[in-house]
């Protein structure tokens, strides 16, 4: 049996085409677990579109490069402009990737496809998470706050300088803008992480108090059957009482 958890990894590891299917197949799954929270959630999840399925799969399936293009990352926001080229040139690799698992799944790998997978890899990259959105559980693509945002002029994949002319007084605004911009993506990553666990909770405690008020009914039903069965009682003990009273009687008279 699945977790919600478990469910999420399986529902988008699946082919586009299949993900009705897996949807609705997971939903049950949960709901006969007892898990109404989770199948709700489940059931919310939209069908990704076949940019935003590739890069799950890339996730799942190509884990070093899309770990690596995070690492790059994580030493551009921290500062370290040198790691621009690897960030692009990672970038460069997973869009190689990208193209081939969308052929290999029956799709046009055109440049438009291309372009807004490689624009939703770099807004994963400049955000650090795929927050709000699990771990390979991306829902819809991104735009992001690029390395532009954190004062970092965007280039070209493919066509990139070492960042090696750059003056170490730009470097340490670079680094300062980094670290504020990585604080506040921060904040909002876990105001959306709070946000989903408080409407999963809400729902969990819908469906608990649902539960609460079905089984305080069949107990009242109970109380009324066990209250009419002890009258029973009483009244079948009396007339055995009598019975016994008659026939003590009839003892006696012998």
């Amino acid at each position: 049996m699945a977790s919600y958890e478990q469910a999420l990894q399986r529902l988008y590891q699946v082919p586009v085409a299949n993900f009705l299917a897996e949807r609705k197949r997971l939903v049950a799954e949960l709901r006969a677990q007892g898990d109404e929270a989770g199948a709700a959630q489940i059931a919310k999840r939209p069908k990704p579109v076949a940019a935003v399925w590739v890069v799950n799969q890339l996730y799942w399936h190509a884990r070093n490069a899309f770990d690596e293009m995070l690492a790059a990352a994580a030493r551009v926001r921290a500062g370290d402009l040198r790691g621009m080229k690897a960030h692009h040139d990672t970038l460069a690799a997973l869009r190689k990737r990208a193209a081939g698992m969308l052929q290999d799944a029956g799709y046009t790998a055109s440049d438009a496809t291309l372009r807004r997978v490689a624009t939703t890899l770099a807004a994963i990259a400049a955000a650090g998470s795929f927050a709000p959105d699990p771990p390979g559980a991306l829902a819809t693509d991104r735009d992001p706050p690029g390395f532009d945002a954190i004062g970092v002029p965007p280039q070209p994949i493919g066509e990139l300088s070492t960042g090696s002319d750059l003056t170490s007084t730009r470097a340490a605004q670079a680094q300062s803008r980094a670290a504020e911009m990585a604080e506040r993506r921060q904040r909002e990553a876990e105001r959306a992480r709070r946000k989903a666990e408080r409407a999963r909770l809400q729902t969990a405690l819908r469906t608990a108090t649902a539960e609460v008020r079905r089984r305080e009914h069949a107990r009242a039903v109970l109380e009324k059957q066990l209250s009419a069965a002890d009258k029973a009682v009483d009244e079948a003990r009396e007339t055995m009482q009598d019975l016994e009273r008659q026939l003590a009687a009839l003892g006696d008279a012998d």
